[in-house]
C-alpha cells in the first residue's frame, strides 16, 4: 500500500478496514467466537482503534500471530476452545462477505468437512514465460479464483495444519493444506464484490462498493 500503517488498519469510511471485517462476524448469529490473530506488538492498538468500533467486541479474542500467514492461522487454531464444530478462516481485509455466504459455507462444511468461496475466472488466462512472452492461452473452463472465508470441521483443519508443519509444506491458502492430506474441498459461489483490499486501487473500489448507489444494485 505504501502507507505508514498496516493495510488492515487503513480507514474505510468511518473506521478501519479490520473493524468492518470483524463486524460481519461479531454480528452474525451463526458465529459464536472470533479469534483475531495480529502481530504481537499490535494488541493495544487493536483494542483502542479497532475493537472499540466493533459491535459485540466481547466475542473477539486476540492472539499473537507468526512469521507467515500459515503460521498465524495455526496460532489461531491453537486458541480454539472447542475441538469440534466449524472454523471459518478469513482475510482481515475482505470486509464485504455476506451473511448468506457464511451460512452456506457452514452448512457445506458440516456436510463435507471443507468448503470455500470462489468465483469463476472471467478474463482470458495467459501463461507467460520468463521473457514476458505469452507461451500459451490457458483454458479457463473449471478455473476458479479462491476467496475467503474458508470453512472446515475443526479436527480436519487442525490435522491439515499439523501435517503441513511436520512436512514443512507452505500452502497458498488453508484449502491447499487440506488437499495435501487427500480430503476433498468443495467450492460454493462467492461474489465479485468480496474483494481483498491489498492496493490503493482496491481501497477506491471498496469505497465505491460502500456507496449507497452500489448497495442498491
Amino acid at each position: 500500500m505504501g502507507e505508514p500503517v498496516r493495510k488492515q488498519y487503513l480507514m474505510l469510511r468511518d473506521r478501519p478496514i479490520l473493524s468492518h471485517t470483524l463486524q460481519v462476524f461479531t454480528t452474525n448469529e451463526d458465529c459464536d467466537h472470533v479469534i483475531l490473530v495480529i502481530p504481537p506488538g499490535d494488541f493495544e492498538y487493536c483494542k483502542t482503534a479497532v475493537l472499540s468500533r466493533v459491535d459485540h467486541a466481547e466475542k473477539i479474542k486476540m492472539v499473537p500471530g507468526g512469521a507467515e500467514r500459515q503460521d498465524s492461522v495455526f496460532c489461531g487454531l491453537e486458541a480454539v476452545d472447542e475441538e469440534s464444530g466449524i472454523v471459518l478462516i478469513h482475510d482481515a481485509v475482505r470486509p464485504f462477505v455476506k451473511k448468506e455466504q457464511i451460512r452456506d459455507l457452514i452448512a457445506c462444511a458440516i456436510k463435507t468437512g471443507a468448503c470455500i468461496l470462489g468465483i469463476s475466472a472471467f478474463d482470458t488466462l495467459k501463461k507467460v514465460d520468463q521473457r514476458g512472452c505469452i507461451s500459451r492461452t490457458v483454458d479457463r473452463s473449471g478455473i476458479y479464483l479462491a476467496q475467503t472465508p474458508q470453512a472446515f470441521q475443526f479436527p480436519l483443519i487442525k490435522k491439515a495444519h499439523d501435517m503441513a508443519r511436520s512436512r514443512k509444506f507452505l500452502g497458498t491458502d488453508d484449502a491447499s493444506l487440506v488437499e495435501q492430506i487427500g480430503h476433498d474441498v468443495f467450492m460454493i459461489q462467492g461474489g465479485r464484490d468480496n474483494i481483498k483490499i491489498t492496493t490503493a486501487e482496491d481501497l477506491k473500489i471498496a469505497e465505491a462498493i460502500m456507496s449507497p448507489a452500489c448497495r442498491e444494485i
